[in-house]
């Protein structure tokens, strides 16, 4: 019998799969449980369509990345922070503040955990950073960090 899984069964397959399991099998565990619908002709319309969605979707959030990526690439983004002597920072320049400076500056949206510094930034200078757009795409960028001004 061909059913549908709703959701990730061990041994069978993933959520959203169309598989083959025998009668009883899906009889008597997996239609009762909730975990599988039969492969109907409106449950598999319904497949087909997810499916198309899910791949607009990609398709979707891949050319915005591309876009956001010709945005960022090579661009440098100033930062001020306060320092004390030598000039050695107070803190450091973390990606949370760098996030907020895409924000600020380019109007793009990246979460902190796409930002990836080669290392901590605890002292004024340029340095080089990459934000991490979409699956495969990223930009890399110049992070100056400035003393600000009192």
């Amino acid at each position: 019998m061909k059913v549908i899984l709703l959701q990730d069964v061990k041994g069978a397959g993933k959520k959203g799969e169309l598989v083959s399991v025998s009668d009883g099998y899906a009889r008597n565990f997996l239609l009762p449980r909730k975990l599988a619908r039969e492969a109907d002709a409106q449950a598999m319309n319904e497949l087909k369509n997810a499916e198309q969605s899910r791949q607009h979707k990609i398709e979707v959030d891949t050319a915005q990345a591309k876009e956001n990526k010709a945005k960022l690439e090579g661009r440098t983004l100033v930062m001020t922070a306060k320092a004390g002597q030598g000039g050695r920072l107070f803190g450091s320049v973390t990606n949370k503040e760098v996030a907020a400076a895409v924000q600020r500056e380019f109007g793009i949206t990246v979460d902190k955990r796409k930002v990836v510094l080669e290392g901590d930034i605890k002292a004024f200078g340029t340095y080089s950073c990459e934000i991490k757009l979409y699956t495969g795409i990223s930009a890399q960028v110049k992070i100056m960090v400035k003393e600000q001004e009192q």
